[in-house]
């Protein structure tokens, strides 16, 4: 019905979807419904653009009739620089540009921490590198320096570091003796994909807060090195 609807523009509408949704993979149907095409003429001819888009490296066929947009950077191994506002960037050889990556993209990953990274296509000219972690293939550390915090049937070690944006979540049974407000060494335990904080024990008590030999302790336990 629309006179200037053309096999060009429905190719840029096409890819213009799948850079919103660049994981995501779409067959002609799913494709012809977020376009709003219902007349099966126009459907076949969104499948016809798909296999051409494919035909022409710009999309990958995921499954038998089902496209997804072709990564141009693909995947990238190296160590997540975290900030302390949550995000983080992939820090690698293979790429001269660090790898930006959102938080809730990082997938458990915790600064210092090697990872594998799937690169998504730059979406504008001029525009940064963004990517989400896929794998974690070494932690940097599993022990973490804070302040216990202790409130009814819950406990959380809350991190030293700024670059720890997650408390540990402490089971009092897990606690050790460690009392409200006293600084300890906590360890993650486990970290299920859909939880915030990683679940965590306390391996260590190092005493009250300003007492040098806490602050001393605590320090040399920030960089694992022996008392």
């Amino acid at each position: 019905k629309n006179k200037d609807f053309t096999k060009k523009n429905l190719v840029n509408q096409c890819l213009g979807i799948f850079s919103n949704f660049p994981r995501k993979g779409f067959n002609y149907k799913q494709m012809s419904k977020m376009i709003g095409i219902k007349d099966e003429a126009h459907r076949q001819l969104v499948s016809q653009v798909l296999e051409e888009l494919a035909e022409a490296d710009q999309l990958e066929e995921v499954k038998p009739g089902k496209y997804r947009l072709k990564s141009k950077a693909g995947h990238a191994i190296g160590k997540i620089d975290m900030t302390q506002h949550g995000y983080g960037f992939l820090v690698t050889d293979e790429i001269e540009e660090d790898i930006f990556i959102p938080r809730n993209l990082l997938r458990t990953a915790l600064d210092g921490d090697t990872v594998k990274v799937y690169i998504y296509p730059v979406r504008k000219r001029g525009g940064r590198l963004e990517g989400e972690v896929e794998q974690i293939l070494k932690r940097a550390r599993e022990n973490f320096v804070g302040i216990v915090d202790v409130s009814g049937g819950f406990a959380f070690l809350i991190p030293d570091s700024k670059k720890m944006p997650y408390d540990l979540f402490i089971p009092l049974e897990k606690l050790n003796g460690a009392k409200n407000g006293q600084k300890a060494i906590g360890r993650i335990t486990d970290w299920p994909s859909k939880v915030k904080n990683p679940f965590g024990e306390i391996v260590e008590v190092l005493g009250d807060p300003g007492e040098n030999e806490t602050e001393m302790h605590a320090i040399l336990a920030e960089f694992d090195l022996p008392y």
